[in-house]
């Protein structure tokens, strides 16, 4: 049976006698939600460095996969969204139910380790980014760490939301950025809608790689249950479904820039490898100037802190839902004991982590990536599954074209996300 949803929640109102200008403001605010949030926090620091990796390497020719990655990325978020309106539920509440409790297990271990492993790579960044204005590491990530901290457990979801959408300002700094590299517009056009493949193993572990970095399990989880959290009622599902495929939109263009960024500079100079953002950052200053390089850091800031924030969430939601325990941004730790302190050990553990010297980032990332491409086929297979369900989501179930499409990308990216994993472990 389907939850009933109260009448008073759901998108909030225009307050009376507003302005035009304000009026269009609030307008577009309320544009922005989980899907800009989700999709946006896929670009963390270890997808940065996959961008600035792919364009060094390759130059443009990856930009054309960016396009289909856009497509698939925009269905799953939109599966996830629908999901959560009609429902009122998150997707690990929804295996727990449909599928039995050992599903749930298996999908909230995994998403606990990989969410882990990543947040660790997050704070790092939020430390090679401040550290690229000669802060250390040890006072920029404690700092961060108690701002996110603070803003999810002692604000509101609706304050802390605006803070989220505040953190995807940062990544407008990448077009600037691929504006001053001045590249070659008339090849990025080019590369936009004709393939250019490689035969190398190297250029398909990238395009793997890619699509693994854009489409990871947190970003669904997390858009499915904040939609739950916000109280987006039915009525509301036409917009939210938008605001989440406009959310995927907005993410890989800003995914393209960074890459159009770096092919510009160092494809172009012959600097083709790259181990993080922030050494993409420092190889743009002889070439693009040092605005470049702070317009990057800027992006990895921000992208960083984003991801940062969103993660503990995400996994205190699995977690939650699988147990069955109270849940909710804002809520204090007596009302919401699991979620709290969830939350709290990620974000301490994390940072604490991310503050030793030469912590191996590289080998953490490469874990994480097998864990990663071990889950997103799982929950994959079960949004197709849980959307194409009548007795799921009634009048509102997936069908026709868009379950095909549906279907055709659950199969295509779980093939691409075993690949990779077999190969990462062959290569250890």
């Amino acid at each position: 049976m389907r939850r009933v949803r109260s009448a008073a929640r759901g998108r909030p109102r225009l307050p009376a006698r507003l302005s035009p200008r304000r009026v269009r403001v609030f307008a577009f605010l309320g544009l922005l939600g989980p899907g800009l949030i989700a999709a946006n926090a896929g670009n963390d620091a270890g997808g940065i460095a996959t961008y600035s990796s792919a364009g060094a390497k390759y130059g443009y020719s990856t930009i054309w996969i960016m396009v289909l990655i856009t497509v698939s990325l925009g269905i799953v978020q939109l599966l996830a969204a629908r999901m959560g309106v009609v429902t009122g539920k998150g997707l690990a509440e929804l295996i727990r139910e449909e599928y039995g409790i050992r599903w749930s297990v298996l999908a909230t271990t995994a998403v606990l380790i990989a969410n882990v492993g990543i947040c660790i790579s997050d704070f790092v960044g939020i430390g090679a980014a401040v550290g690229l204005t000669g802060v250390p590491a040890q006072v920029s990530v404690p700092l961060a760490a108690l701002a996110i901290w603070l803003i999810i457990v002692r604000g509101s979801y609706r304050s802390a939301e605006k803070t989220f959408i505040w953190f995807t300002i940062p990544f407008f700094a990448y077009p600037i950025a691929a504006i001053l590299a001045h590249p070659r517009w008339g090849d990025v056009g080019n590369a936009i809608v004709i393939p250019h493949i490689h035969t190398s193993s190297a250029y398909l572990l990238l395009l793997i790689a890619l699509a693994g970095t854009t489409i990871t399990p947190y970003m669904q989880l997390y858009l499915q249950s904040a939609v739950v959290e916000r109280g987006v009622r039915e009525d509301e599902l036409p917009h939210e479904e938008r605001e989440a495929v406009l959310g995927a939109v907005f993410a890989n263009v800003i995914a393209s820039f960074i890459i159009i960024a770096t092919a510009a500079t160092l494809y172009t100079h012959g600097i083709h490898s790259i181990s993080s953002a922030a050494d993409a950052a420092r190889a743009l200053t002889p070439f693009a100037g040092q605005y470049a390089e702070a317009l990057f850091g800027i992006g990895l800031l921000g992208a960083s802190l984003l991801a940062a924030a969103i993660l503990p969430i995400a996994t205190s939601y699995v977690v939650s839902e699988s147990l069955g325990y109270e849940k909710g941004v804002g809520r204090r730790r007596e009302e919401a004991p699991v979620f709290v302190n969830i939350i709290t050990a990620m974000i301490l553990f994390s940072a604490f982590v991310a503050m030793i010297p030469d912590v191996p980032v590289i080998s953490l990332l490469v874990g994480v990536q097998v864990v990663n491409g071990l889950l997103l086929p799982i929950n994959l297979f079960f949004i197709w599954r849980l959307a194409r369900s009548h007795h799921v989501m009634g009048q509102h179930r997936n069908h026709g074209f868009l379950d095909g499409a549906a279907g055709i990308t659950v199969v295509i990216t779980s093939t691409l996300s075993v690949v990779l994993v077999l190969v990462t472990i062959a290569g250890l």
